[in-house]
């Protein structure tokens, strides 16, 4: 039996032991993650940009 056969069959019992709801859980999780990590991004772009341009005086 092959590894992707082998894979193919093993994914159904894996979906099966994951409930739905652990899985929506897990994905709006990560979105939120994503989420904070992007605001703090875009924070220190805008602090770097001022300091940038009102350090120049």
């Amino acid at each position: 039996m092959s590894k992707r056969t082998l894979a193919l069959l093993l994914l159904p019992l894996m979906l099966m032991g994951v409930t739905s709801c652990d899985v929506i859980e897990a994905i709006f999780e990560a979105g939120m993650a994503v989420g904070i990590f992007l605001v703090i991004a875009v924070i220190a772009l805008i602090v770097f940009a001022v300091s940038k341009l009102g350090g120049s005086k």
